[in-house]
C-alpha cells in the first residue's frame, strides 16, 4: 500500500464479512434478470440502495414533504431540521471543519462545475494553466477545457504509465507560477487506480496551488478526512455510495468558498435583493440556489447513517479480496487483457477480450442475468493511452460475492465461445 494513502482507509482490525446478512440490506439483489439470479456488478456507474435508505425516502415522502428554510409551519421546519441533519452527517463523514463548508449538489458533476464558474472564472486568466490528470471522467475534463477556451488558459495533462499511475515527477514539472488549479480524480473510474492524493496536494500546496480533488469513486470505499488529505475542494455523488441519485456535496475550505462566485442566481442564496444590488448570503446557502433535492439529500443522510453501521475496514478488506480473486480468474482465461494494474487499486476490473467489442460482451453477460458497464466510461482519453476504444468494466461491492465473480468468468467464457 502506498504510504501516502494508508491512512485513508479505515483503520480497526477487519473482522469476517457476513456478506449474506449484508446483501439482505439490499431489496434489487433478490431478484431475477433473464431467470437468472441478478449479479450487480454495475457498482462504479451506481451501487445500490439498501432499505433503510429506501424507508427514509418515503418516510420523508409520506410525513415530513414540505419546502426548507422560512418557513413557519411545523412540515418546513421537520423538513428543515432533516435537511440540515444530513448536511451535519456529511461534515462528519468526511470530517470536514464546518457543516458550511458542505455544499450540497446534484453530484460530483455539478460539485466540480461549481468549482469552474465560482473560482476558476474569477481566479483563472489569459496564459494561466489548469492542470489535470490523464486519467479523469470528462465530468473533470470538460468544464476545465470550456474554462480555459472562455479565457484563453491552458490545460496541463498529468500523463500515466500503462499500469494506471500517475507520474508524481512529470506532475511536479508541470507545476509553475502560471498553474492556478489541479483537479484531479482519486479513484479513476476506469481503471481502480487509487492516486496518492495526498502527495499530490503536498506538492501543489508547495507552489500556493489549490487542489480540486474528485472523490466520486472513492467515497463508497475510502475513508475521506479531507483535514487530513488538506485539500481545499473535495466532490462526492450520493448514487455511488449507496445513496439516492440527485445527491451529493462539495466540500470546500470556507475561506476559498467565500472568496468565490455563487454559481446560480434566485432564492436561498440571497440575504437582499433590490434592482440596484443583491447581497449574497453566507455558507453554504450562498452556492444553494432554489428548492434544493431535499429527499435525495436526506437519503444521502440515511447512506451514510448506514455505512456508519457497518464495518467499513472489513467491508474494504472483503473488496480487496473480491478485487484479487476477480484479477486472478479473469486473467487465466485466453484472450482476455486487464486495463489497468496499479499496485493500488479499488475494486474495479476493466477488460477487453481479444476480437470481441465490449458492448458484445455486455450483451451476453446481460443474458446471463450479470450487470456489467462497456463503454469509454466517460474517460475516452484513457481509451486512447491504452488505443483500445472501449472496455468493459466489472466493479464491485461488499454485497458482491466470489461465486458471482465465478459466473462472470464462465459468461465471458461463453462469450469467447460464441465469437469464435
Amino acid at each position: 500500500m502506498i504510504a501516502a494513502e494508508k491512512d485513508l482507509h479505515v483503520g480497526s482490525e477487519p473482522k469476517v464479512w457476513d456478506v449474506e446478512r449484508i446483501r439482505r440490506d439490499f431489496p434489487v439483489l433478490q431478484q431475477t434478470i433473464n431467470g437468472k439470479p441478478l449479479a450487480y456488478l454495475d457498482n462504479a456507474a451506481s451501487s445500490q440502495v439498501p432499505q433503510l435508505v429506501i424507508e427514509r425516502g418515503t418516510r420523508y415522502l409520506r410525513e415530513e414533504h414540505s419546502n426548507i428554510h422560512r418557513g413557519v409551519h411545523y412540515l418546513s421546519q421537520r423538513a428543515t431540521s432533516a435537511y440540515e441533519g444530513a448536511r451535519e452527517k456529511v461534515r462528519r463523514f468526511i470530517n470536514a471543519r464546518e457543516a458550511r463548508e458542505c455544499i450540497f449538489v446534484r453530484g460530483c458533476t455539478e460539485g466540480i462545475n461549481l468549482v469552474m464558474h465560482g473560482y476558476g472564472r474569477k481566479f483563472v486568466g489569459p496564459g494561466d494553466e489548469v492542470v489535470v490528470s490523464e486519467m479523469e471522467h470528462h465530468a473533470n475534463i470538460v468544464p476545465w477545457q470550456m474554462l480555459c477556451e472562455e479565457k484563453g488558459a491552458r490545460l496541463r495533462v498529468i500523463p500515466m504509465n500503462d499500469a494506471g499511475e500517475l507520474l508524481l515527477d512529470e506532475y511536479e514539472a508541470l507545476l509553475n507560477e502560471r498553474t492556478k488549479i489541479v483537479a484531479v480524480t482519486h479513484v479513476s473510474n476506469a481503471l481502480g487506480t487509487i492516486n496518492p492524493v495526498k502527495e499530490i496536494i503536498r506538492i501543489a500546496h508547495a507552489r500556493g496551488i489549490p487542489v480540486l480533488v474528485d472523490g466520486a469513486q472513492a467515497a463508497p470505499h475510502l475513508t475521506i478526512d479531507v483535514q487530513d488529505l488538506d485539500c481545499d475542494f473535495y466532490a462526492i455523488s450520493g448514487h455511488k455510495m449507496f445513496g439516492p441519485t440527485g445527491s451529493g456535496v462539495l466540500y470546500g475550505r470556507a475561506e476559498l468558498l467565500e472568496r468565490m462566485n455563487p454559481f446560480m442566481g434566485g432564492g436561498d442564496m440571497i440575504r437582499s435583493v433590490t434592482f440596484e444590488r443583491t447581497i449574497y448570503a453566507g455558507l453554504p446557502n450562498k452556492f444553494e440556489a432554489g428548492t434544493p433535492a431535499i429527499a435525495s439529500q436526506i437519503g444521502l443522510g440515511a447512506a451514510i447513517d448506514y455505512l456508519n453501521s457497518i464495518d467499513r475496514a472489513a467491508a474494504y478488506a472483503y473488496e480487496q479480496e473480491l478485487l484479487r480473486y476477480a484479477t486472478q480468474r479473469l486473467s487465466r482465461i485466453d484472450g482476455v487483457r486487464i486495463i489497468g494494474t496499479a499496485r493500488e487499486k479499488a475494486s474495479v476490473v476493466s477488460f477487453t477480450v481479444e476480437n470481441v467489442h465490449p458492448h458484445d460482451i455486455g450483451t451476453i453477460l446481460d443474458q446471463e442475468g450479470i450487470a456489467i458497464r462497456a463503454g469509454h466510461h466517460c474517460a475516452q482519453p484513457v481509451m486512447q493511452h491504452f488505443k483500445i476504444p472501449a472496455t468493459a468494466r466489472a466493479s464491485f461491492a461488499f454485497y458482491n460475492t466470489k461465486e458471482e465473480v465465478d459466473r462472470l468468468a464462465a459468461a465471458i467464457e461463453k462469450v469467447i465461445e460464441v465469437f469464435n
